[in-house]
């Protein structure tokens, strides 16, 4: 029997094998934290599927996601990104995932890691929503805006409400999936 899904997956391999490997799942990782914040920078003004796609490319040209290398780019790497065919090459996103990367760093210090700065918003326990239609899950919330503010203030950019809500949910801090969805009943099992 095939399981059922939330709508937006379905269609693409690479979509639902994202949907149901990563999508929603509580993530503490510093580096993985750190590579959702920079994919999410990408994906402003573009389907999440052209991101997923050139998710590699971006891995191997932004050196595995590590901000410490990341925040040591110059003028030179910069350049060499917007040349990059494989990655998208877009000038602002890519300053601001280099400046990005300075700011991840110093809440880390202060806070001892990024995750305890962005999982302290919500306690560390994820938000598990109970929506039946895809048209209901919002585009940002309350939280969201709260949480881009702070970002803002502590000087990272890209980073705008309804770009945080889709980071909350790539990173599990909102558990997005509909009802209906096989993910949802698993992660209602585990907590």
């Amino acid at each position: 029997m095939e399981k059922k899904r939330c709508g937006w997956c379905e269609g693409n391999a690479l979509y639902t094998k994202y949907h149901d490997q990563e999508w929603g799942v509580p993530t503490f990782n510093d580096r993985i934290l750190f590579e959702f914040l920079i994919l999410e920078t990408f994906q402003v003004g573009l389907s999440w599927i052209t991101i997923l796609k050139k998710r590699n490319n971006f891995k191997k040209s932004f050196d595995y996601f590590d901000y410490n290398k990341i925040s040591k780019y110059n003028f030179k790497k910069e350049r060499k990104l917007l040349h990059d065919t494989s990655i998208i090459r877009n000038k602002s996103k890519i300053k601001a995932s280099i400046n990005n990367s300075k700011s991840f760093i110093k809440i880390k210090e202060s806070m001892g890691s990024f995750s305890n700065y962005i999982w302290d918003f919500i306690s560390g326990e994820p938000i598990i929503n109970s929506f039946q239609k895809l048209n209901e899950i919002p585009a940002y919330t309350v939280l969201s805006e709260k949480i881009s503010k702070d970002l803002k203030q502590k000087g990272f950019s890209f980073v705008g409400p309804t770009v945080v809500y889709s980071y909350m949910q790539a990173i599990g801090m909102v558990n997005d999936h509909l009802e209906s969805c096989f993910r949802y009943s698993e992660v209602i099992l585990k907590r």
